[in-house]
C-alpha cells in the first residue's frame, strides 16, 4: 500500500536506524530481482484445551452455535477502497464490555469510481455520526453488519478521511466475543480485553474485514478509569489527563497491520518491561513491555517465565530475520483468557507458560509479519507458531525435552485417520471457526508437516534460509501455502508438489508393515506402505535404525517412491532389529516390522500389509510374471473365509465383513504354498 500518512509517521521513522533500513530493503531487492522470472512463469475461559494448543482461537464446535449471528454476509463494496490508516479513539473500561468513542479510516480507492463508502460495525452499536471527507453523511443504510454510506464520488486513486462517531455494549460470552470482560478472584482484578480472530473486530470498532488489506500504520487512543492501565500495539506516545480523572493512554504504531491484531487490554496493570538485544541489532535492544496484575506476588511468580521471552526473541531473530517490529516494541497484557492471542507488538495472554509465551511470540513472524492472505491457509499463522514452539524447546531446553512435544503433536494428528492442514474455501464461514482453528490439523499436523519438509530438505542451513527467505519476500504483506511452496522450492533447489499434495492438500497419514533379512552381506527390506485416508501414497524420506550384533546402530535413509518398495542395504555386520523413525522426524504408524526369510528368486513370494487390517488388505508379489495365483483367507480352523484368483502384481482384498480376530492368508501358484499370519 501506499503511505498517505506521512505526517503521522514521521515521529517514528525518524527514530528509525538507517542501517537496518538500507540492510532490509536491500535483501528484499536482491531477491525480488532473483525471484521474478520464476513469478513471470508461476465470559472467563478455562486454561485446559483440547489438543493443548496453547492459543488455540476456538472454543470446540458446540460453543460455536452460540455464535451464528455473526454469520452475515460482507458487502462487496469494501474491496473498493484500500484501508492506509486506523485512528482509534475510545472510551472503555475494566469494569465492562461498553465500547465507544470515533474511528478514523483512511483509505484509497482501488476501484474505478468509489460512490458508496462501506464498512463493517454489528447494529449493537448506535452510530451517532458519520463525515467522510469532512462531509457529515446522515442518509446510509444498515444490511446485517455492513454500514453502507452514498458519498460524493471518488475516483480511482484518490484518498479519503471517513470519522465513524458510534457506541454500545456487543454481545459476550465465549472465545470468540469481540470484546470480554472477566473478574480474577486469585488476584482480584477486573479485566476487560479484545479478541477479533477471525470476524469479530466489527464487534467492537468500525473496520474492513478483509486479510490482505492491512493497514499501513494505526493510533490507538484509550482512556480509561482512574488506577487502570490499558495496553495495545506501538509505542505509548502519551499518557493525557482527562476530566472525570480519567488517562487516554496514546498508542501509535508505524507498521501495516490486519484488522484483527488491533487490540486493546485494560486492567489495575503494573508495568515491568526488560529488553532483547538480537544479533543483528549490534548492541541495541528491543524493549519488551509487560502489563502483569498490579500485585507484587504476581511479579513474583511469573518473573521467569516473563525473562525467557528475551531469549526466545533472540532465538527467532536468529533463525528467521531479525524481530520485524523492532522499531517499536513487544510485549504482553495478561488478561484471563483461555489461552493468548498475537495482538501485533503486544500479545493477549492468559499465562505466561513457556509454550505460550514462545507460541504468541512466534506469530509475530508468522502471522503478523507475514499474514495468511486466507483463512484456508491459517497454516501460515498457527502450523509456523506450533513449530517454533518445538524449536524454542529443542535450542533453549533440549533435544530430549523437544521430542516429548513434536511426538505428542505427532500423535494427535494419527488420532484420526483423515482431515488436511489445507482448508477448502467451501468450508470457511463465521459459523464454522472451529475448522479454521482446528487443533489436530490447523496447529499440530501443520507443525509436523513442517518437520518432515526439515527432514525431507536434511540440511538446517537451507531449511532456515527458506524461513528466512520467506519472511524477506513477504515481509508487512500475506502469503498462502503456495507461496511458501514457491520459496522453498527456490531456495533449495528441489520440488515440492508432491509433498504439498499428499501433506498440506491431503489427508491423513501413512501406515507401514515390515518384512527383512539378511542375505550375505546386504539387509533386505520389504516396506508396504497403505494410507490411513483418501491420499493414496506418501513419497517421503523414512529413517531406518539397523541395530548390529556388536551393540552399534547406523541409520540409513530411505525413498519409499511406491506402496510396495524394496530396498537392499549394504552391511558389515549382522543385523539384529530394525527401528523406523527413531528421531521422530516424520508421522506414521508402524503396524508390524517381522523378521522372514530370503524370497530365493521364488516368484510366487509375497508381502501384504496394513497388518492389522480393517477395511482392506494390499497383498504384493514382487516377482509378478502376470501368471494366475490363488489366494485365499481361512480362520486358524482351516475354514476358508474367502477364495479368489488373482494375476496382477498388488491386489487389494476387501476384509470389512470378518469378525476381529486372527486368520491365515494363504498364497499358491500350484506347485508352492505360503502361509501369513493377518489380523482383522
Amino acid at each position: 500500500m501506499i503511505v498517505t500518512l506521512a505526517g503521522y509517521k514521521n515521529s517514528i521513522m525518524q527514530t528509525t536506524s538507517s542501517k537496518f533500513k538500507f540492510y532490509y530493503l536491500m535483501k528484499k531487492i536482491i531477491f525480488l530481482f532473483f525471484l521474478l522470472p520464476f513469478i513471470a512463469v508461476t465470559a472467563q475461559q478455562n486454561d485446559e484445551h483440547i489438543h493443548d494448543v496453547y492459543c488455540k482461537h476456538y472454543p470446540e464446535n458446540e460453543e460455536i452455535t452460540k455464535f451464528a449471528y455473526r454469520n452475515d454476509w460482507q458487502s462487496n463494496l469494501v474491496h473498493n477502497y484500500d484501508v492506509t490508516f486506523y485512528f482509534l479513539n475510545l472510551e472503555i473500561s475494566n469494569m465492562s464490555i461498553s465500547v465507544g468513542g470515533t474511528v478514523e479510516i483512511h483509505g484509497k480507492v482501488v476501484s474505478p469510481v468509489l460512490d458508496t463508502f462501506a464498512f463493517e460495525l454489528i447494529t449493537a452499536h448506535s452510530i451517532e455520526s458519520i463525515t467522510f471527507n469532512e462531509v457529515i453523511y446522515q442518509n446510509y443504510s444498515r444490511e446485517g453488519d455492513n454500514v453502507l454510506v452514498p458519498v460524493a464520488a471518488l475516483n480511482q486513486g484518490e484518498y479519503f478521511v471517513a470519522s465513524i462517531t458510534y457506541g454500545g455494549i456487543p454481545p459476550t460470552g465465549g472465545f470468540f466475543s469481540g470484546i470480554t470482560n472477566a473478574y480474577s478472584n486469585t488476584w482480584q482484578k477486573h479485566v476487560t480485553w479484545t479478541l477479533s480472530e477471525p470476524f469479530a473486530a466489527k464487534d467492537w470498532f468500525p473496520c474492513k474485514q478483509v486479510l490482505t488489506d492491512k493497514a499501513d500504520s494505526v493510533w490507538v487512543f484509550l482512556t480509561t478509569p482512574q488506577g487502570t492501565m490499558a495496553g495495545s500495539q506501538g509505542l505509548l506516545k502519551n499518557i493525557t489527563p482527562m476530566p472525570d480523572n480519567k488517562l487516554r493512554y496514546e498508542w501509535k504504531s508505524n507498521y501495516p497491520i490486519a484488522y484483527y491484531l488491533i487490540s486493546f487490554a485494560v486492567s489495575d496493570y503494573l508495568e515491568y518491561n526488560i529488553y532483547a538485544k538480537p544479533t543483528a541489532m549490534n548492541g541495541d535492544s528491543v524493549l519488551i513491555q509487560n502489563f502483569v496484575y498490579n500485585n507484587q506476588n504476581y511479579l513474583n511468580q511469573q518473573k521467569v517465565n516473563i525473562d525467557a521471552t528475551a531469549p526466545m526473541l533472540q532465538l527467532f531473530s536468529d533463525l528467521y530475520l531479525l524481530y520485524p517490529f523492532h522499531q517499536e516494541k513487544y510485549g504482553h497484557c495478561i488478561t484471563l483468557l483461555g489461552g493468548g492471542m498475537e495482538h501485533q507488538t503486544m500479545s493477549t495472554m492468559g499465562n505466561f507458560s513457556f509454550d505460550l509465551v514462545a507460541h504468541e511470540l512466534a506469530h509475530m513472524w508468522f502471522g503478523d509479519n507475514v499474514t495468511c492472505a486466507t483463512w484456508s491457509d491459517i497454516w501460515i499463522n498457527e502450523g509456523f507458531a506450533t513449530y517454533s514452539n518445538y524449536l524454542a524447546i529443542e535450542m533453549m531446553i533440549g533435544w530430549s525435552t523437544a521430542q516429548g512435544f513434536i511426538q505428542s503433536r505427532q500423535n494427535n494428528v494419527m488420532s484420526q485417520a483423515g482431515g488436511s492442514v489445507y482448508i477448502p474455501p467451501s468450508q470457511i464461514s463465521p459459523s464454522n471457526v472451529g475448522r479454521i482453528f482446528n487443533g489436530r490439523l490447523s496447529y499440530n499436523k501443520g507443525a509436523a508437516i513442517l518437520h518432515v519438509l526439515r527432514h525431507e530438505i536434511n540440511n538446517d542451513e537451507v531449511y532456515f534460509d527458506i524461513m528466512n527467505t520467506f519472511q524477506i519476500m513477504f515481509t508487512d504483506s500475506t502469503a498462502t501455502g503456495e507461496d511458501f511452496r514457491m520459496v522453498a522450492e527456490q531456495v533449495s533447489g528441489m520440488d515440492f508438489e508432491q509433498f504439498f499434495a499428499q501433506w498440506y492438500y491431503g489427508e491423513g497419514y501413512p501406515k507401514y508393515d515390515i518384512e527383512w533379512y539378511m542375505s550375505g552381506t546386504n539387509v533386505h527390506l520389504n516396506v508396504t506402505q497403505t494410507p490411513s485416508s483418501s491420499t493414496p501414497l506418501f513419497k517421503m524420506t523414512m529413517d531406518y535404525k539397523l541395530n548390529f550384533s556388536d551393540n552399534t546402530h547406523t541409520i540409513v535413509r530411505l525413498f519409499q517412491d511406491e506402496n510396495f518398495n524394496q530396498f537392499v542395504v549394504p552391511v558389515d555386520k549382522q543385523v539384529t532389529s530394525i527401528q523406523v523413525d527413531p528421531n521422530n522426524w516424520t508421522f506414521e504408524k508402524v503396524n508390524s516390522i517381522a523378521v522372514t526369510i530370503s524370497e530365493k528368486e521364488n516368484e510366487a513370494y509375497f508381502t501384504f500389509g496394513p497388518n492389522p487390517a480393517s477395511e482392506h488388505v494390499n497383498v504384493y508379489f514382487p516377482s509378478s510374471d502376470g501368471s494366475a495365483r490363488t489366494l485365499e483367507i481361512t480362520d486358524l480352523a482351516g475354514k476358508t473365509i474367502l477364495r479368489q484368483t488373482i494375476v496382477d502384481k498388488e491386489n487389494s482384498i476387501d476384509v470389512s465383513s470378518l469378525s476381529s480376530g486372527t486368520y491365515l492368508l494363504r498364497a499358491t501358484n500350484g506347485n508352492q504354498e505360503w502361509v501369513r499370519k493377518l489380523v482383522k
